[in-house]
């Protein structure tokens, strides 16, 4: 390997998935170790993409200067010159079209920092249009639960899970997507005669330790779950206590069930009448179940959420949700998705998932920043993209590859190449870099510092293990002269800790964290600010929401939609 090689003695963030072990890179072994002691993985196993995470640090296709097109063609230029385009480009659109004409992209690959700058660059500039592709995937499940809990966040953490007498895993693969935290975790509980149920379309590697596998027909997952709770009520399996005491609308919503029977429920979703009413008592007799869910379980249209609330309601009926080893359990699948959004990187809501509109959270912004977000929520990014060239002018991508990552590829390309101004930040040529106006050269996860947020809400450092190629520059440092360039707002930090600790005092989730608290350790939110440790089990007392009680959601249909891809 070159002279970039990284030290042995660093230890850092597997970049590889949302698990969130800590890595070190080996010469013996001339790759990556995992660290004994870990806030996820005690023992420090990696899996086999864990092992392969420094791959790719010196690989020949490297992007190693800025680019500027010029005649139709990228051609190489200095960092002045770029910059100096970008600065010229984006006052344009803004003079030409106003704020609202860009969008910006940011990306679960970096680092909370990083994402947290980019939404206030767009919001200084005049603009909610920010997004990450870490929001899509997951869409219609954490609307579900902002709405109805308060939190996106998995309801419970990864080592109280080890408590579930069963697990309920729809639309997710964890032993093949987050295998270090399946192994560590779910399998122990299972071998231990924990029940794993798997609503999935096809057998996988979750499916081998399943003690039941069901794959109801596309379109169906809310039924087939419906069902089960409505048999399930049928039963009189429900917990009367806790929805006296912690849900309302129930009569409504047993109402809206009362005519489903498992026999018409396995006419319409494939699965047999007695495997419903097998699971529904199973189900109903666990003391503790949790559900864990992935982009399986999301929407076609990644807006409704009709399966999110079914599972919802599941835990409700039975009193599992504020327990250990229970809960709503997003699995999420890149390194930084949960804090991508943490940090305010939506359309929709500022740091610590405050809604645009909340005017407490404006006036908290606006007094750190000196300048107000706007008021309208922005564009999402699949609005933004079906926008390009038309109300969307110019955008800025970071570690994204819209051009791919859309469905209507050659639809996105086409749309690309009708914005005025296309700037993107990448380590590597893209399709979504072909396109662009300016391409600058992006560093690597083992190349830069910063924090990430990991699936079940712990805060952890990454530390740079070794240099940028020569004529890299770090991304925090590229969006600060950018942040510079185009706003009168401070983007002058002494280093990535400044950053953070601007995060801190908007984003009331992290309010109570620190370079200095987090260590080699971890800090989970929500840390209030007076608080000397992180809340584990949400929602005990009150959800998050701030209220005692949370209403069931009536089914009234269950439209039959083809369901999104699953991981």
């Amino acid at each position: 390997m070159s002279g970039t090689d990284p030290e042995e003695t660093v230890e850092s963030v597997c970049p590889c998935c949302s698990v969130g072990c800590r890595v070190r890179y080996s010469d013996r072994r001339d790759g990556a170790v995992g660290c004994d002691g870990a806030p996820v993985n005690e023992e420090g196993r990696l899996c086999r993409n864990g092992i392969d995470a420094f791959d790719g640090l010196n690989a020949d296709d490297r992007l190693t200067d800025p680019l500027v097109r010029e005649g139709g063609t990228l051609v190489s230029a200095t960092w002045e010159e770029a910059f100096d385009r970008i600065e010229a480009e984006f006052e344009t659109v803004l003079d030409d079209r106003g704020p609202d004409a860009l969008a910006f992209f940011g990306a679960p690959r970096c680092t909370n920092e990083e994402n947290y700058l980019l939404q206030k660059l767009a919001r200084v500039l005049g603009t909610n249009n920010v997004d990450n592709r870490a929001r899509i995937c997951h869409g219609s499940v954490v609307s579900a639960m902002v709405e109805r809990l308060g939190s996106p966040g998995m309801t419970n953490t990864l080592s109280d899970l080890t408590e579930a007498d069963l697990f309920l895993v729809v639309g997710a693969n964890p032993a093949a997507q987050q295998p270090i935290a399946f192994n560590s975790y779910l399998r122990p509980a299972v071998n231990d005669g924990a029940t794993l149920i798997h609503v999935e379309p096809d057998a996988n590697e979750t499916t081998r330790l399943a003690d039941a596998h069901v794959a109801p027909t596309p379109g169906t997952d809310a039924l087939f779950v419906n069902a089960v709770t409505a048999e399930l009520l049928g039963r009189g399996l429900q917990d009367e206590a806790f929805i006296a005491e912690r849900t309302t609308n129930f009569e409504s919503f047993a109402e809206s069930l009362a005519s489903l029977s498992p026999d018409e429920c396995a006419e319409r979703t494939g699965v047999d009448a007695e495997r419903i009413r097998h699971i529904a008592e199973r189900f109903g007799r666990a003391d503790r179940a949790a559900v864990l869910v992935g982009t399986g379980a999301e929407e076609d249209d990644h807006e409704g959420t009709e399966t999110a609330d079914a599972l919802i309601d599941l835990l409700l009926v039975t009193g599992n949700i504020g327990r250990r080893g229970t809960g709503m359990n997003p699995l999420r699948g890149l390194t930084n998705e949960q804090g991508a959004n943490d940090v305010g990187c939506r359309p929709s809501t500022l740091p610590g998932f405050r809604p645009v509109t909340d005017a407490d959270a404006r006036s908290a912004v606006a007094e750190e920043w000196g300048a107000a977000p706007p008021l309208r929520p922005g564009r999402s990014e699949l609005d933004a993209v079906r926008a390009f060239g038309d109300a969307i002018r110019g955008a800025y991508v970071v570690g994204e590859n819209p051009a791919v990552s859309k469905r209507a590829t050659q639809s996105v390309a086409r749309s690309l190449e009708s914005l005025d101004f296309l700037l993107v930040q990448e380590a590597f040529p893209t399709e979504t870099a072909e396109h662009a106006d300016v391409v600058l050269p992006a560093s690597l996860w083992a190349e830069k510092g910063g924090t990430v947020t990991n699936l079940d809400r712990q805060v952890q450092r990454m530390r740079p293990m070794t240099a940028p190629p020569e004529g890299v520059r770090r991304d925090l440092d590229i969006l600060l002269e950018i942040g510079r360039r185009l706003t009168d707002v401070r983007f002058d930090y002494d280093d990535r800790e400044e950053v953070f600790d601007e995060l801190t005092r908007v984003n009331p989730l992290y309010a109570g964290m620190s370079y200095e608290g987090i260590g080699h350790e971890s800090q989970r939110w929500p840390l209030p600010d007076d608080a000397e440790e992180g809340t584990g089990i949400l929602h005990e007392e009150r959800f998050r929401t701030g209220e005692r009680r949370t209403a069931f959601v009536p089914v009234e249909a269950v439209p039959t939609r083809v369901s999104a891809h699953r991981d």
